[in-house]
């Protein structure tokens, strides 16, 4: 996300105003005009001109020039694809930076902020995904196309552990509505090239390609509590991502898309060839359970390991080579203890000084899946099961191979406070959203609900939630306290 409060002094000096290039254009005839003359009186030019006609530039080799034109043509069929998103949040004016000597005048009102990142047409339906931290705590949301129109959007749902988010907007009339083909999980190849349309800094519709520089990279995202999920399989590229890019697609050379841009990994702040984005395989799980549940349900293990290293296996005693994941603890009550996995249980210190449980099992497998690092454990959580679901580990204890059955849970669900749109202490959207729908229920909402929309408001100097609940031919609008959780008022239409 490109945040338009901040200085951006590379992004102006890459411009030249129009004004400046019309005036030396202007001063280059005029010149032209007043010194020609004079250089022709004492210069006798045409007793200096070439005996022979300069040879012509040689052909370019027509691989280029066709690699060149798919380019081009890749780019004029997606680009209507791929949106700019504005948005506007509001940030506590405790939270500014303070100015010494300077006091905040009481009462202060909160100052607006203004953003913008990319995104891309999902589906058919008029839904558009994005990054979480693009559209988190927005208050307004504006979809910009390439043909310059644009609507309003609402969330529909966000989803920080994966960092998506899912808006929606009422097509523009007379405009081409092409959502983006979903490349095959797992299609993807280091050194495959692959380009990202964005709007890095603001720039609107910006191509740039390289190519994949590795996959089944693992990123910490987000925050639950004081622990960290992992986002797996993620792809690097070296294709140009800027603040701005986040949420807009990595795309192959068929046009698909294989990832959504979200981070770079830079000292600067801006590209440095290191850019990441979230894989295909991701994409296609969770965004059609953002838009039709307002979130998804993570597979839950409840154990804490360890890619085994070779650090990691001399301070554990095992043999070299040794792959796998090392389960150093259990939470409790979790579906890995209920199962049988065993953490550990002895405290020995390494030779770096950390603090290890020793004797806990070796994760080798789950369900005849080869598990060599704790991305792969990750990944076949995220990817492959759901909550419910029954997994088999292959499990070396005591030096023998074990099957252990786990029936597997729900990822425990994120703080209220560190929810998108909430303040410390207030309940969240989604909390919001399921107070909604129990009392919708009660004053005779029927049918499946397709969509949930959570905005934050103001009623009578009370923070609330406006939920708006869509069935196949009912409307429902309900008010949540947001200290509370109390509901104001239910309409249904």
């Amino acid at each position: 996300m490109y945040d338009q409060n901040q200085p951006n002094h590379s992004r102006r000096s890459g411009w030249l105003p129009k004004s400046l290039v019309a005036l030396a254009a202007a001063g280059g005839l005029a010149l032209g005009a007043l010194y020609g003359p004079l250089v022709w009186q004492t210069t006798n030019v045409a007793a200096q001109a070439p005996a022979a006609v300069t040879a012509p530039i040689a052909q370019l080799d027509s691989s280029l020039l066709q690699d060149q034109a798919a380019l081009a043509s890749l780019y004029e069929q997606l680009s209507p694809s791929v949106v700019n998103i504005a948005v506007e949040s509001v940030r506590d004016s405790a939270q500014l930076p303070q100015i010494p000597g300077f006091q905040m005048p009481e009462g202060m009102p909160n100052q607006p902020q203004r953003g913008e990142g990319s995104g891309f047409i999902f589906d058919n339906d008029g839904h558009i995904v994005t990054n979480n931290h693009v559209v988190e705590g927005a208050t307004k949301v504006i979809v910009n196309f390439d043909n310059g129109f644009w609507a309003k959007a609402e969330v529909v749902a966000t989803d920080p552990q994966a960092d998506l988010a899912v808006v929606k907007v009422t097509p523009p009339e007379g405009m081409e509505w092409k959502p983006l083909v979903l490349a095959d999980d797992n299609s993807a190849k280091v050194g495959h090239t692959v380009i990202a349309i964005g709007n890095p800094f603001g720039l609107e519709n910006t191509m740039t390609t390289g190519i994949v520089s590795a996959l089944g990279r693992s990123f910490p995202v987000g925050e639950l509590g004081s622990s960290r999920y992992s986002l797996p399989d993620v792809v690097q590229t070296d294709a140009a991502i800027n603040p701005g890019n986040s949420g807009g697609p990595l795309i192959n050379l068929a046009g698909e898309l294989v990832g959504v841009n979200f981070a770079i990994e830079s000292t600067a702040g801006s590209n440095s060839g290191v850019g990441f984005a979230i894989p295909v395989s991701i994409v296609r799980r969770v965004v059609p359970e953002l838009i039709k549940d307002g979130q998804f349900d993570y597979a839950y293990l409840g154990l804490q390991g360890n890619t085994i290293t070779p650090e990691l296996a001399e301070a554990l005693g095992l043999e070299n080579n040794k792959l796998g994941v090392y389960v150093s603890s259990v939470v409790p009550g979790g579906p890995a203890e209920k199962g049988g996995v065993q953490g550990g249980s002895e405290t020995i210190t390494t030779a770096e000084g950390a603090e290890l449980q020793k004797g806990g099992d070796i994760v080798t497998a789950i369900n005849d899946q080869n598990v060599r690092r704790f991305e792969d454990l990750v990944s076949y959580l995220v990817t492959k099961v759901a909550p419910g679901d029954n997994v088999t580990l292959t499990v070396l204890r005591d030096g023998s191979e074990q099957q252990v059955e786990v029936t597997l849970g729900s990822r425990p669900s994120q703080p209220l406070a560190t929810q998108q749109g909430g303040k410390a202490g207030q309940i969240n959207a989604r909390a919001a959203i399921t107070i909604a729908e129990d009392a919708a229920k009660q004053a005779g909402l029927n049918g499946e609900v397709t969509e949930k929309v959570a905005t934050p408001d103001q009623q009578d100097g009370k923070d609330v939630w406006v939920v708006e609940l869509t069935t196949s031919d009912q409307t429902a609008t309900v008010t949540v306290d947001a200290d509370t959780g109390e509901v104001v008022t239910v309409d249904v239409k």
